[in-house]
């Protein structure tokens, strides 16, 4: 079999020689070219059918013939912001690929929260033997904002601690295993009031833009943290900063911000009960190694006629 209406694939990025065999057969003998960026070719992008990689709004409308293109994040801000989201191409993207390493960080910030782990480093650096009592997250209640990927791998881990896990999603009628309750969007204040961990995992869009701001810090328990994991932007920034300092919240776990990298002059990174990590909780070889079996998998069913998988919705921004 061959790629329908027989055209280039054109790949982006950086791939190991296996990598670029298994894209090569799964194109089944549709031409393949491998390029840092797809603007690279531009020779090219008239002609490919199939584009790996994030265009810019100037490559796109230079793409005459692509009629599927492939976004390596899981999110697909950037893709859209190119103009993508009004053509006609169907787009997929990587979703998925880190939502193991993803919750493993957000249960990892949950722990040090819990513990006060930065105290335990404090005396370590001082060489101070300081034992002190600590929380157990035995009992606690994990309430996550979108049950995706990252989202029900981490109800998962946090049902392995003896957690309690309520959620909020978009389509409440989809399953959502090991969630012990789920809430509708506009039923967010009530979560939020459950929950001793609020955990950001959904997606940046412009419904989740500033989603959590004032009113939502003020419904949640002066004794709740927060930590977001997925984007920047989804907590209004402000308003957390007011929250941690006035007391209203008990602290925060930070891989996502509002502006990454976040600035050096940002008091966040000088809370102490804040503890920052930057956008790099699904930085593994394992998230990469998935990427590109999501890639090849949908090659295989592009070359083969059938449903591609991880298709984006573009009105919905995921």
């Amino acid at each position: 079999m061959c790629v329908p209406e027989y055209g280039p694939v054109l790949v982006s990025g950086r791939f190991e020689p296996e990598e670029r065999e298994r894209i090569r057969a799964a194109a089944a003998g549709a031409p393949v070219e491998f390029v840092e960026r797809p603007g690279d070719r531009a020779d090219l992008l008239g002609s490919a059918t199939v584009i790996a990689g994030t265009l810019s709004g100037e490559e796109l409308a230079a793409a005459s013939a692509v009629r599927w293109i492939h976004s390596w994040a899981a999110g697909v801000n950037a893709d859209l912001a190119g103009g993508l989201d009004e053509h006609p191409a169907t787009l997929t993207s990587s979703a998925g690929n880190g939502a193991i390493p993803l919750a493993e960080h957000a249960m990892m910030l949950m722990l040090m929260l819990n513990r006060d782990a930065a105290r335990w480093a404090r005396a370590q650096a001082d060489h101070r033997w300081e034992r002190f009592q600590h929380g157990e997250l035995n009992g606690l209640t994990c309430g996550i904002i979108g049950l995706g990927h990252s989202g029900l791998d981490l109800a998962a881990k946090a049902r392995a601690f003896h957690m309690r896990v309520v959620g909020v999603r978009r389509r409440t009628d989809r399953p959502s295993p090991g969630v012990d309750a789920v809430y509708a969007p506009e039923d967010l204040h009530r979560m939020l009031g459950e929950a001793d961990f609020v955990v950001v995992t959904a997606p940046d869009t412009p419904a989740t833009e500033h989603l959590v701001g004032e009113a939502e810090f003020r419904a949640m328990k002066e004794s709740a943290f927060v930590v977001v994991v997925s984007r920047g932007g989804i907590v209004d920034d402000r308003a957390l900063l007011r929250a941690l300092t006035e007391g209203w919240i008990a602290g925060a776990g930070l891989d996502a911000h509002g502006e990454e990298p976040l600035p050096g002059a940002s008091p966040f990174w000088d809370l102490p009960q804040v503890i920052v990590t930057p956008h790099n909780g699904a930085t593994t070889a394992a998230t990469r190694r998935r990427g590109v079996d999501i890639f090849v998998d949908n090659l295989e069913r592009h070359v083969q006629g059938r449903p591609l998988a991880n298709v984006v919705d573009k009105s919905a921004g995921y």
